[in-house]
């Protein structure tokens, strides 16, 4: 990178560091540090909430996403609206009512301590994941840049996160997400006119849709019945919306950024501020990656954009590898005529061009497969499609922005993690059971030192983990485990005032159960895990209850 980079990436993060660690560094009491005073306005909520969600994978897989499947994932976030609408009117009244620190203490009030403290297990494990994915994103990103090993990486942004988050607590959070979210708009405004600025004059608009539209990457609903299927509008608008409900209104890590809120109506603002601009701002993001393999289309591409696993086979695989460039380099000709015939209107059959592209998916497939899987090469490449993109294309200046941008994605969502998952450690487990007459001022102390333990705990699972199939689809897929379980005790707590403690538990212990056998053993969309989930949590605690089971 050149030095301007470098200046606006250190820059940007140092200023966002420092101005959330003085900004908030005198939390007095616990209740300072984790809820905020109940300071937040509706507008600090709505994009403390957003940003939590939009962490680095968000900009570094969501375009990588597009750039390979198209504009279906889109259909993840259909039941989102409806979700924001529910939470409004049932989770928030009660939450802020009971006044409560966690979401998990209302379980204890509604039905007793065990119930309480599996609903903080079971968000403390699938949280605890997904905070070490969010600091491996961007990890990936520096180290493809300085070429500096991933887990040295790993611990400096880590730590970065753990200093303002234990500085500054809740309102910390809250107040540098604001900044980091301008710097992503900006950041991602910047890509979207420069893509559009450099693609062929002949590429005008209509004809530039018709090409995705060709290309198979424009089509966004999908009402096929597959269950195996992950992304249709059924699924979408099902476990969707079972997902969104159990991450924004059960999952701590999002009940935090709100119950900081001045009043009901404040909450309730910000929610719905997230629920109106979530679905465009993830189309706009998803839109940039079709803009990229468009550009891709007409620019030299890489056979695989992990640059690793290109320098892995040049060194063990040449001769295969090189006779798989020359059958690109060939395809590329024939593709580049069938451009020109687009271009010029005379193609009448718009499948030529998509038979050329599923052929140079197939050479793409042939190249991940010469990489050895004990070479601990990672073949999934779909996460480093933008990186390379951002790294070869952009001008000076915006390649440090841009990088910032994924950076301070990632430090905002870890922040809100880190301290969701210090948060319920502290008040669920740790005062609850453990110690509970102690001082304001031993619970503030104990809160920090949780932030760092969680901090260290997320950085570890950081320096083990890899892509996977792509990162985005990771988070969820760990969240869509538990998340069914979950949600379905509050609903009980909510909608069925007979079920009792025991009834309610032991249906939820027994649910898990079938979820991780279905996971591992039936090919079905995870975001059909999130329902299944929630339904038999509620059908086996109305069963048990009717027959007397597990009664004390």
């Amino acid at each position: 990178m050149h030095n301007l980079d470098w200046f606006i990436l250190i820059s940007t993060i140092l200023f966002i560091v420092i101005y959330g660690a003085v900004k908030t560094r005198k939390n007095l009491n616990i209740n300072s540090f984790l809820k905020g005073d109940n300071s937040s306005n509706w507008f600090t909520i709505g994009i403390s909430v957003m940003a939590t969600q939009a962490s680095a994978i968000t900009f570094l897989s969501t375009p990588g996403q597009a750039y390979n499947d198209g504009m279906g994932f889109l259909q993840f976030y259909l039941g989102l609206p409806l979700a924001m609408i529910i939470i409004c009117m049932v989770f928030v009244p009660i939450y802020h009512k009971l006044k409560v620190f966690t979401a998990y203490e209302f379980l204890e009030k509604r039905f007793d301590k065990k119930t309480r403290t599996l609903g903080a297990l079971l968000f403390l494990v699938q949280r605890g994941l997904a905070a070490g994915i969010t600091i491996f994103a961007p990890s990936i990103i520096l180290s493809s840049v300085l070429d500096i090993d991933l887990k040295l990486l790993n611990i400096i942004i880590g730590l970065l996160v753990i200093i303002y988050t234990v500085s500054g607590g809740t309102k910390a959070v809250n107040i540098t997400q604001k900044q980091q979210m301008f710097v992503i708009f900006f950041g991602l405004f910047f890509v979207f006119f420069f893509i559009i600025n450099n693609l062929p004059e002949q590429l005008t608009t209509s004809k530039l849709l018709d090409y995705a539209k060709v290309s198979e990457k424009m089509k966004i609903l999908d009402f096929s019945f597959e269950p195996n299927n992950r992304y249709t509008f059924w699924s979408g608008i099902t476990g969707g919306l079972f997902l969104a409900l159990s991450y924004f209104g059960t999952d701590q890590s999002q009940v935090q950024r709100y119950i900081s809120g001045k009043s009901v109506r404040e909450i309730r603002l910000g929610l719905v501020f997230n629920g109106i601009f979530k679905i465009p701002m993830q189309f706009f993001i998803l839109l940039i990656g079709v803009l990229v393999f468009i550009f891709f289309e007409f620019n030299h591409t890489p056979l695989n954009f992990n640059p690793q696993a290109v320098d892995y086979l040049e060194k063990n695989h040449k001769l295969d590898f090189e006779a798989l460039k020359e059958d690109y380099k060939t395809l590329n000709l024939e593709k580049k005529e069938i451009q020109r015939l687009f271009f010029e209107e005379k193609l009448n059959n718009p499948l030529i061009l998509n038979s050329l592209q599923q052929k140079e998916m197939k050479i793409r497939d042939s190249v991940k497969s010469l990489i050895d899987d004990n070479s601990k090469i990672e073949k999934n490449d779909k996460d480093y499609v933008f990186l390379h993109f951002i790294l070869n294309y952009l001008p000076r200046g915006l390649i440090g922005l841009l990088i910032a941008v994924i950076i301070c994605a990632a430090m905002s969502s870890t922040a809100s993690e880190l301290n969701a998952l210090a948060a319920t450690t502290t008040v669920d487990l740790y005062k609850r059971n453990l110690v509970a007459k102690k001082s304001e001022k031993h619970f503030l102390k104990m809160s920090k030192i949780f932030t760092i333990i969680w901090g260290l705990i997320a950085i570890c699972f950081a320096s083990i983990g890899n892509l996977f199939e792509n990162l985005i689809q990771l988070v969820n897929i760990i969240g869509s485990i538990f998340y069914g379980t979950i949600l379905g005790i509050f609903l009980v707590a909510f909608f069925i005032k007979k079920i009792t403690a025991n009834s309610v538990f032991w249906a939820a212990c027994i649910s898990q159960i079938i979820i991780f056998f279905i996971y591992f053993n039936i090919e079905i969309s995870y975001l059909w895990l999130n329902f299944i989930g929630a339904v038999v949590t509620i059908f086996l605690s109305v069963i048990f209850e009717s027959l007397k089971l597990f009664r004390k």
